[in-house]
């Protein structure tokens, strides 16, 4: 999987790239189809402080695209919020594709 990590007013440590990787492995576990996953890193200069740090995510899988993103006051726990959404959403997609081979039965 590739991840593309972009950034706003704010530079990609390492930290923060080990950081996404690691919980983009959670995800991965749940699905294996994830094609590449970009990121958005933001740190803006709103006046609520929970809303001053955001991060995006947008994976791409096979016929779709899950997007979700979460703003905290600490760009980690943004971070960690979104993977945790994101990880919902592929569990439910997941869910949805899955071939339930039910019996009909007719009367």
């Amino acid at each position: 999987m590739n991840l593309k990590i972009n950034s706003r007013h704010v530079e990609v440590t390492p930290a923060m790239r080990t950081h996404l990787e690691t919980g983009l492995a959670k995800i991965r576990k749940h699905f294996d189809h994830v094609l590449d996953a970009s990121a958005f890193l933001i740190v803006d200069n709103a006046k609520e402080k929970n809303l001053r740090q955001a991060a995006e995510i947008t994976i791409h899988l096979k016929g779709k695209e899950l997007f979700a993103e979460a703003h905290n006051a600490d760009l980690y726990h943004a971070m960690d919020a979104v993977v945790d959404k994101l990880e919902r959403q592929v569990i439910k997609h997941k869910e949805k594709i899955q071939d339930h081979h039910h019996e009909k039965h007719f009367e």
